[in-house]
């Protein structure tokens, strides 16, 4: 059984995101459910949630991970793997 999620947001924040979305091959709705996948995956918000605009350390922080042997995707591989996470999980 599917649940509905209500969310309101800005005219132009959803029109934007709506574009975005679309250039991706997505619709919001996906991009939505997408999110939640991720978010379960990572057993939270599945991004650094910063107060102000931090980008060294977010820079930083990335670096670290790289030469600790982290392994960065591209946008098609990691599209790819979420639509494989969300195909599998039934959403």
């Amino acid at each position: 059984m599917a649940k509905t999620i209500q969310v309101r947001v800005d005219d132009d924040l959803k029109d934007n995101a709506d574009s975005l979305f679309a250039s991706l091959g997505l619709d919001t709705s996906t991009a939505v459910r997408m999110f939640l996948v991720a978010a379960m995956e990572a057993g939270g918000i599945p991004f650094n949630v910063m107060r102000g605009n931090n980008r060294d350390a977010a820079i930083s922080e990335l670096l670290a991970r790289q030469k600790a042997g982290a392994r960065f995707y591209t946008d098609d591989e990691t599209r790819q793997m979420l639509r494989s996470i969300i195909t599998e999980s039934g959403v």
